[in-house]
């Protein structure tokens, strides 16, 4: 028995085994970590199961997405009278009735899937030389329908949804990006309709155009929050008014207004303006998609690794302490909300010179409002506002397929975009219906910051 005294030397001419070097001679930290294994004994796709089910943000936001589909399928069982009679029968009949539900739902989501990614049957025809229902032999522009249909409805999406998230980081909360589109859809509509110029030339002329009425748009609201004090979420509510009002005037006006029609509605843009596009002349997905995806890599740039962006990010996160470093506090939100502005009317643009081609009292929809969705569903984040733009294109986009196909409104696509951001912003509601736990890695993680 080894007494107290002589305990470190037992000790050091026994050492430990897990940190003893082993025969190759190389330290424990060396150690070759063996194919499918971790160190504590998990494969990886134990390890990969664990993270997917912990409450990292990801598997919230896809949990809250599943959640919405589940409810919007009960929304349509609830609105179909047939499906909603046959629940009368569920204790005689529970088969019969769960797959008639089933039928309903998945056959409005496979019509929606259609409308917006890509129709399984002409998968099926080419891959497994299967017979088209129609009889008709598809080409690949439609194939190529549904996600170019998606890709056009995100575009714009992008752009408002950067305008929302940009000003968020700046501790601003931008609702103005309907009224800077609108503005933005002005500048660049005006560009394309008033000049005659080469393509080359044209299309650069209007964008900037639309990019600085739109940033000009914006500029007034950082403006007045710099200098007196004025709550950006008012001004900006206002300003959606005054632009709305201001394009009905300025298409009445005899410059713009298109004499041949009683709508309200102007001039058809010059083909010079026009958006190319990117396939076919079939297919609508246009140049915006590309100027939406530059932008959204600009501005992750600027805010990770530019001057303005660590600016930009010190005034949202203390501005008293930003102004004591010796950052201009009042520029940088006028400069912030400009910016805002400027993509809000690219958006704009993209609508009017990429599938409009007019000016009309609706030429931006709702893209402003939706964009405020797609930027917290992307956690203000820019490749995350680009996720959730494209995920609202394809539900937009497939919207209007399962209205035609499975006659179920097109109004559900809405709430639906509602309910998920709705469970994104209440993740403590997810995390509870999914019994979701905390990832190892985080709860590690925390630990540490707790010191």
């Amino acid at each position: 028995m080894t007494s107290p005294d002589n305990e470190p030397e037992a000790m050091a001419s026994s050492p430990d085994k897990s940190l003893s070097q082993p025969e190759s001679g190389r330290p424990y930290y060396m150690q070759e970590i063996k194919p499918g294994k971790h160190r504590a004994g998990k494969t990886f796709w134990q390890t990969l199961r664990e993270e997917f089910y912990a409450d990292n943000s990801f598997t919230v936001t896809l949990a809250a997405i599943v959640l919405a589909l589940f409810l919007g399928g009960v929304l349509m069982i609830i609105g179909d009278a047939n499906v909603r009679a046959q629940w009368g029968y569920f204790f005689y009949q529970p088969l019969t009735t769960l797959e008639a539900s089933w039928d309903l739902v998945s056959q409005a989501y496979t019509d929606m899937f259609k409308g917006s990614i890509v129709d399984p049957e002409v998968l099926r025809y080419w891959y497994w030389n299967l017979p088209m229902p129609s009889g008709n032999i598809p080409t690949w522009q439609t194939a190529l329908r549904p996600l170019s249909e998606t890709l056009t409805n995100a575009a714009p999406l992008v752009f408002t949804g950067l305008a929302v998230a940009i000003p968020f980081r700046a501790g601003l909360f931008n609702i103005g990006g309907q009224g800077q589109a609108i503005m933005g859809a002005i500048g660049g509509g005006t560009v394309g309709l008033a000049l005659s110029l080469p393509a080359a030339l044209h299309i650069p002329l209007a964008i900037l155009a639309g990019a600085l009425l739109g940033g000009f748009w914006g500029y007034v609201v950082g403006l007045l929050k710099a200098k007196t004090g004025a709550h950006e979420v008012i001004v900006t509510i206002m300003l959606n008014y005054i632009a709305l009002y201001f394009l009905i005037w300025y298409i009445r006006q005899s410059f713009a207004d298109e004499p041949t029609r009683s709508d309200l509605i102007s001039k058809p843009a010059k083909e010079t303006a026009l958006f190319p596009k990117i396939f076919d002349d079939s297919l609508r997905v246009n140049l915006g998609i590309v100027l939406a995806i530059l932008a959204a890599a600009g501005v992750a740039w600027m805010l990770k690794r530019g001057t303005f962006g660590f600016e930009l990010r010190a005034v949202g996160y203390n501005p008293n302490a930003a102004s004591t470093a010796g950052i201009k506090v009042g520029a940088t939100l006028a400069l912030t909300m400009a910016l805002a502005g400027a993509l809000a009317g690219l958006g704009g643009t993209t609508m009017v010179l990429g599938t409009a081609q007019n000016l009309t009292g609706e030429v931006v929809g709702q893209i402003g409002f939706n964009g405020i969705l797609v930027a917290l569903l992307g956690r203000v984040k820019p490749w995350g506002v680009v996720g959730a733009a494209l995920l609202f294109g394809a539900l937009q986009a497939g919207g209007a397929a399962m209205q035609t196909f499975s006659g179920i409104s097109n109004e559900l696509v809405t709430v639906i975009q509602a309910m998920i951001v709705i469970f994104v912003a209440a993740p403590l509601l997810v995390k509870a219906i999914f019994r979701l736990r905390r990832s190892p890695v985080a709860a590690a993680q925390a630990a540490l910051a707790k010191g």
